[in-house]
């Protein structure tokens, strides 16, 4: 499990395409801090350290995560959200965050409002994920707070801190972002869903 608090940034240094598999292999200040089979969230993904080298790990996505996140988008030097598990003695900083991404969504709108960003983005409203307006969702990885709501989008208001150390700052209108909806709210939907 994990919080949405991203801890560093990492470097695509290498992606290996075996059948439907891709192997990932990413350079960060944690890298040599991380063991094999460990949990760690790249973009808001839960993958599994399968090799470590030096300053750089591996990760392998499948094909069932490929489907559902933007790996397929990633280019060499692209920089990723990093986060390790929270311990059971840490703080809470975020929200509950599984690592399981529900579906991408496209940035529609990205506007600087002197001092802060706004981003609006749009998804795929059929799959029955819903967000509200002061609630929680995740973008890449990253613990945000919702400020607008509508059926198939929804915006955040993002801080200077926040842009600086995540990868929102290469985030501009057309981009793809992985979206983990809050899972209080998609127990909910479920629930009313079955109900109609």
């Amino acid at each position: 499990m994990f919080t949405g608090i991203i801890e560093t940034l990492g470097k695509v240094k290498n992606i290996v395409k075996e059948d439907t598999n891709i192997h990932l292999f990413i350079e960060s200040t944690l890298s040599n801090e991380l063991k094999i089979d460990q949990s760690v969230s790249h973009n808001g993904i839960c993958l599994t350290v399968v090799g470590i080298e030096n300053n750089i790990h591996q990760v392998t996505a499948i094909d069932e995560t490929l489907q559902k996140t933007n790996l397929n988008d990633l280019k060499i030097d692209d920089e990723m959200n990093i986060e390790r598990c929270t311990q059971a003695n840490g703080r809470f900083d975020g929200h509950i965050v599984q690592g399981h991404v529900d579906q991408v969504a496209t940035c529609i709108g990205k506007q600087d409002l002197d001092g802060s960003f706004l981003f609006t983005f749009q998804y795929d409203s059929s799959l029955q994920n819903i967000t509200v307006e002061k609630g929680s969702i995740t973008v890449n990885g990253i613990s945000l707070t919702v400020v607008n709501s509508k059926i198939d989008q929804f915006s955040v208001a993002i801080i200077p801190y926040t842009i600086e150390h995540t990868n929102l700052k290469h985030v501009q209108v057309g981009t793809q972002v992985n979206l983990e909806f809050d899972i209080i709210g998609k127990y909910v939907s479920k629930i009313m869903a079955l109900r109609n």
